[in-house]
């Protein structure tokens, strides 16, 4: 019996905890930031919101800034309109699968599944297919790491924790006031999903009215992932 248990232990260390510390503490077959120093790249979780995704897209236009959204395929099927619009204004829509759940709790064949449905709905309404992929919360499982298959699997070096509202706006700028070249920065357009508060993305979005300011002031460029080297 403590054998079985022994090896069960094994198996569900192999498919969650391990594939994870490969992939954020090592970067084992993910892209966490790039090389170029002048670059960095916003990518924004959860959403669409059709709220917060629409006053975000009118501050990244304003400023004429290109981020990547890693998009809810449940939450796209209801708001297509959002997703058009982030198409239509330059942005890169990738993938956060079809439900905001773990793959740690989920079959490979049923994460599977729902990433394809989400790049089936992202390329219904833009007539493109997504290729970027960001497992809700970076758990990626033993099969993500290992089947990757035609997706690029998109992590982040830095973030905000801005899902949630104690701090407010100023805690996400004192967090990103540490933003470096070649970062990749995850916020959230959406407070919906579980652990995080409705009302965060507001902080978020008054919080990048400064921030914007001030990457570009130190000479940044803000690209989407697909290009940064």
């Amino acid at each position: 019996m403590g054998l079985i248990i022994s090896v069960l232990i094994f198996l569900l260390l192999l498919y969650t905890v391990i594939p994870y510390a490969l992939s954020r503490g090592l970067g084992l077959n993910v892209l966490k930031r790039g090389h170029e120093k002048n670059k960095i790249a916003f990518t924004f979780d959860d959403g669409p919101d059709p709220i917060y995704t629409h006053m975000l897209l009118d501050l990244l236009k304003t400023n004429d800034v290109k981020a990547t959204f890693f998009v809810v395929g449940s939450k796209a099927e209801k708001h297509p309109e959002i997703i058009q619009r982030m198409h239509n204004e330059g942005h890169l829509i990738g993938i956060h699968n079809y439900v905001h759940r773990s793959n740690w709790f989920m079959s490979p064949w049923r994460v599977r599944k729902g990433v394809e449905n989400t790049a089936k709905i992202i390329e219904g309404i833009t007539g493109i297919k997504s290729s970027y992929y960001r497992p809700p919360w970076g758990m990626l499982n033993l099969f993500d790491m290992v089947n990757k298959g035609k997706y690029r699997i998109i992590l982040w070096s830095i973030m905000a924790e801005d899902w949630r509202t104690s701090g407010g706006s100023n805690k996400i700028k004192n967090r990103l006031s540490k933003i470096k070249g070649g970062d990749i920065i995850l916020l959230h357009d959406c407070g919906d999903t579980p652990g995080a508060e409705i009302d965060a993305p507001l902080n978020t979005i008054n919080a990048l009215k400064d921030v914007l300011l001030t990457v570009r002031a130190k000479g940044y460029t803000c690209v989407r992932v697909d290009e940064l080297n």
